[in-house]
């Protein structure tokens, strides 16, 4: 089941114990300056990726590059032909799927701006259909009807930009029929297994009003309101349709997997909670009707399988390849019959493989990134340590190879969100960082998502001050264990992480050498005056979770870097997409003016076909060696000399 979901990632903007010991890392000393690896190894577009299986089993559609874009390709099994079916050049096509065995749908947007529209392809034909061709409107998807082979229920915020309402969608014509007009602040509709609307979730900015109805031809009725601080997100419908499993923290701090009647607003059971982590993901088998498994983040990442049958096939999948690598099922066809598999882990993108369940048959289909030496790259460590006012903090430190844990230079990397995390796995920018000699400590602070109800909440208007606070500790928890030269500590964000750069080098500028913000805000006022207009529903709960522009005020101006720039000391880099609905492009110009001014160093890039953040593979590129330059101008690390 897809949906549209605005409410709880609305404002995603873009994610002492020392449990590992007595800091004994590894003592090898390896010559690093010959390994350090292209710019492009981390961040060119992969080889390729995003495998899904047609419905009959028979086909596989990927995207791989084209003219340095990521294009829509299909091939059928066993053939060895591939056909390509989008030759886009400005943008990459990374999201897809199938409508039933002759279609594909994917999305995509201009340059940035996240007005997302849908197009069809034919599979025949190649032929393509713009199906959404309405110039500044978003298009989002509800549910893909995967029981109908040519509609789909898609939410449109074409006649106010605020709302989204409800339409069927012809895939093959293209006609457009509205099945729901949004009756205000609708931020979520949730169909059942017949592709039935059955739940809507209303918000007024700080409470979720819950909408239901037994089937197509009765009204929605309220049936239970809740803070927006409690979280019941329904996930699936129960196979008879009558109940939904969701996650839920009503009643508790960690979000647990429950069984819930919306039509009397009742918990009726707890299918599985954690005393340390939020439960918010599950897999199911459509064929056979049942939950299958859950997935949960501690320090790394596990499954917790509640059906004996994928229990053993993954069972039999860690048999033949191994358990280096984390795996995961991605799609299978209608029945169940073949499954797609991925591998990854911290230092590898990992395979991707086709599995024959009836004869455990595995092949391979793909190396990601086969340019990747794996022991050429870097372990990310799960550590925690104590805040300031005693709360725990978790977070990972990755260590350049063949380095031991001492005296090292430091690049600081806060995760974006500020409401998201960070999880043990793949990470390019990290892995970029460590290979060129830097240690990388990220932290999920206060107000991380993933850790229950009482630690995000401690998050609350504290953008600047206790927020920031944990990064800090963080940092002087490096020095006192000896890991950092407190002379080279550098300060690289993206969105809210990019905020906190520059909150780190305005408001403690003795402790940082350098910093780099990638699309940060630098004004919490016009900030808030810039955000989207589907966004608009939810100021209230904006203002009661980072602050009020008129009640708090003088608080929200304490914590806005631009109007404290005369505290930067250490030199800045600045990136921004000039097409940005997130973080608008004012924020960077305005906190580049300010330095200027005060006669700060400060190297600005913008980049006018992109958004929040750059996709495009030059762009990337292009950011990323700059980074390499800048960093190394400041801490000392390592340049690939060849670039």
């Amino acid at each position: 089941m897809r949906r549209m979901r605005i409410a709880k990632d609305w404002f995603k903007l873009f994610s002492i114990v020392w449990v590992l010991g007595a800091c004994e890392f590894g003592s090898s000393q390896i010559d690093t300056q010959s390994l350090v690896l292209p710019v492009a190894d981390f961040f060119r577009n992969p080889e390729n990726a995003n495998f899904v299986l047609s419905p009959n089993g028979q086909y596989v559609a990927f995207a791989k590059p084209y003219e340095n874009r990521m294009n829509l390709f299909v091939t059928k099994i066993g053939s060895g032909d591939t056909t390509q079916l989008s030759f886009i050049k400005d943008r990459d096509i990374t999201t897809f799927f199938w409508k039933g065995n002759s279609r594909l749908i994917y999305a995509r947007d201009l340059n940035g701006d996240e007005n997302f529209h849908f197009f069809s392809v034919a599979l025949s034909t190649g032929t393509t259909k713009a199906l959404t061709p309405f110039k500044g409107v978003s298009a989002l998807l509800i549910d893909e009807l995967k029981q109908r082979d040519d509609e789909m229920l898609i939410g449109m915020n074409k006649d106010n930009t605020s709302l989204f309402d409800v339409y069927r969608l012809n895939c093959v014509s293209g006609k457009i029929e509205l099945v729901q007009k949004n009756p205000g602040a609708v931020s979520e509709w949730i169909c059942d297994h017949n592709g039935v609307l059955r739940i809507a979730i209303q918000s007024d900015g700080v409470n979720q009003h819950f909408l239901y109805r037994n089937g197509s031809n009765q009204p929605f009725k309220k049936v239970l309101t809740t803070s927006f601080k409690e979280s019941l997100q329904p996930i699936l419908f129960t196979f008879d349709n009558k109940y939904v499993y969701a996650s839920s923290n009503i009643g508790r701090d960690k979000a647990a997997l429950v069984i819930y009647d919306m039509e009397n607003g009742k918990e009726l059971a707890v299918l599985f909670e954690h005393n340390l982590v939020d439960i918010s993901q599950l897999s199911y088998s459509p064929k056979r009707k049942k939950i299958t498994s859950l997935y949960l983040s501690t320090a790394k990442n596990e499954h917790v399988f509640l059906d004996t049958l994928t229990a053993h096939l993954y069972a039999d999948l860690t048999k033949q390849l191994g358990n280096s690598n984390e795996i995961y099922l991605l799609n299978h066809d209608l029945n169940e019959e073949r499954f797609i598999v991925r591998t990854i882990s911290d230092k590898s993108l990992g395979s991707t493989y086709l599995y024959e369940v009836t004869n455990k048959t595995l092949i391979k289909i793909s190396d990601r990134a086969p340019w990747l030496n794996h022991a050429q790259l870097s372990e990310q460590m799960p550590i925690a340590f104590k805040a300031k006012d005693g709360l725990l903090i978790h977070g990972y430190l990755t260590l350049p190879v063949g380095k031991t844990a001492h005296n090292l230079p430091v690049v600081v990397n806060p995760h974006g969100g500020p409401w998201a995390r960070d999880y043990w796995g793949w990470n390019p920018e990290v892995q970029f960082l460590a290979n060129r000699g830097y240690a990388v400590l990220q932290i999920n602070f206060r107000g991380s998502t993933g850790y229950g109800r009482d630690f995000w909440e401690a998050g609350f208007k504290q953008w600047g001050r206790a927020m920031q606070q944990d990064i800090t500790d963080g940092v002087n928890w490096l020095i006192k264990e000896g890991i950092a030269n407190p002379q080279k500590i550098g300060i690289y964000g993206a969105s809210y992480g990019g905020y906190a750069t520059l909150a780190g080098l305005t408001f403690t500028p003795e402790l940082y050498a350098c910093g780099v913000d990638y699309v940060g805000v630098s004004n919490m006022f016009t900030f808030m005056k810039t955000v989207p207009p589907y966004w608009k529903p939810f100021m209230n709960m904006m203002y009661e979770m980072v602050g009020d522009p008129v009640k708090d005020s003088l608080m929200l101006r304490d914590v806005s870097p631009v109007f404290h720039v005369h505290q930067i000391k250490a030199p800045l880099f600045i990136a921004q997409g000039a097409n940005d609905p997130r973080v608008n492009k004012s924020e960077s110009d305005q906190m580049v003016e300010a330095l200027k001014k005060r006669g700060v160093r400060v190297s600005y890039m913008v980049k006018e076909n992109e958004g929040h953040g750059f996709y495009n593979e030059e762009n990337r590129l292009e950011f990323y060696k700059e980074m390499e330059r800048f960093l190394a101008t400041h801490l000392g690390g390592s340049i690939y000399s060849v670039e």
